[in-house]
């Protein structure tokens, strides 16, 4: 019978030829699959399950399993390969023919784990987490090969590892900064800003003519570049957190306002005319009709405002700060030369927007479970 082109088979067959003509190391030392003998046993295990996939035994998650397994178990064993020969920016052409390999293998993994889908909602929610998770860490593998490879100098990309070990070595400090940036300014500006906009927003929405004269207000507030801003407001609030704050706050106060204002207007003329032929006050519409109806709008500035409000608080601290906060550390250890510092800073500052954002996302799941693309997510 005759088989069609198998995108399995073709990545199978890459990475037998990378193994049988190729050498993978670096340097003085042309390291081969014989010098690990468990490197060629994952090259026969990966081909047997590939020809097994290609007469269609295997489909779906576990195919997608099967590949990343091999994938793993490549990757690791190439980086072994590479820094034993120790020879950085000298990695020879079967090392990249076979990360090429590699990377075919697990685009083909992933798309097989996309799309699974199941009525289990733990199961599906767990392959949701899981496709992002191991795509990401493809991307650190790739970092890694890619700067390890060619020798990459540190000033311009640190390595994963070399920020992991500055990450791991400097914990006292990035908790500092952490607890200066995030927990002061990023919490007390995201609140004051975002309840002021709701505030306003509502006020507008109660006075019509604040709609023609305060909009264009805050329109004109949103355009004012950060740079210009920020110095302003350490020379207002001084140099600790508070001018920080106050940053974040010019940044989240008009997104808020506009989302909100929009949503107080997306209930229906039907829902609206019931609510009047019942009598109800503009209060009472507005509690029990109009700003449910407005809380996807509401959510979706939270969302939003959770990641301008690190951004605003991390280039505030660039203009005058005390010895302290994520903004400071990169402005004085990229004058260091100390680039993997100020890599450990930005994981940091990108671990702590993204578990907020994930936290306004939970919260909206919660709170708006009742909306219609909710449900269709489900």
């Amino acid at each position: 019978m005759r088989l069609a082109f198998n995108p399995w088979m073709a990545a199978s067959a890459v990475l037998a030829v990378t193994a049988l003509l190729f050498p993978l190391g670096a340097g003085e030392i042309p390291l081969a699959w014989f010098d690990l003998p468990g490197l060629s046993v994952f090259v026969l295990a990966f081909a047997a399950a590939c020809a097994w996939l290609a007469r269609g035994k295997i489909r779906g998650l576990p195919l997608g399993l099967i590949l990343l397994g091999a994938v793993f178990i490549g990757g690791a064993a190439a980086l072994y390969l590479l820094y034993r020969a120790g020879a950085g920016g000298e990695a020879r052409l079967g090392f990249w023919l076979f990360v090429f390999a590699l990377w075919a293998a697990a685009w083909c993994g992933l798309d097989a784990i996309a799309g699974f889908a199941s009525l289990n909602r733990l199961a599906q929610r767990g392959v949701d987490l899981l496709v992002p998770l191991l795509f990401g860490c493809w991307l650190v593998f790739l970092w890694e090969a890619v700067t390890v490879g060619f020798g990459v100098p540190q000033v311009l990309l640190p390595s994963p590892s070399m920020i992991a070990v500055r990450l791991a070595g400097s914990l006292d400090i990035l908790a500092a900064d952490f607890h200066q940036t995030f927990v002061k300014a990023v919490i007390s500006g995201f609140a004051i800003g975002c309840g002021s906009g709701f505030a306003a927003a509502i006020l507008v929405d109660r006075v019509p003519f604040l709609k023609r004269g305060l909009l264009p207000l805050g329109n004109l507030v949103s355009a004012l570049p950060i740079v210009g801003m920020a110095p302003i407001m350490v020379m207002w609030f001084g140099f600790d957190w508070q001018s920080k704050a106050a940053v974040v706050v010019i940044m989240t106060f008009f997104p808020m306002l506009v989302n909100t204002l929009t949503g107080l207007n997306a209930a229906g003329a039907l829902e609206r005319d019931l609510m009047r032929s019942y009598g109800a006050k503009y209060w009472q519409t507005l509690i029990l009709l109009r700003l449910p109806a407005a809380m996807p709008f509401i959510f979706n500035a939270l969302k939003i405002n959770s990641t301008l409000a690190m951004i605003g608080a991390i280039v505030a601290e660039f203009f005058g700060t005390p010895i302290v906060g994520m903004g400071f550390r990169i402005s004085t250890e990229v004058g260091r030369l100390n680039v993997d510092m100020v890599w450990a800073e930005i994981v940091m500052a990108a671990l702590a927007g993204s578990a907020f954002y994930g936290a306004m996302a939970l919260c909206e799941r919660a709170v708006t479970f009742w909306h219609p693309s909710y449900r269709q997510r489900r």
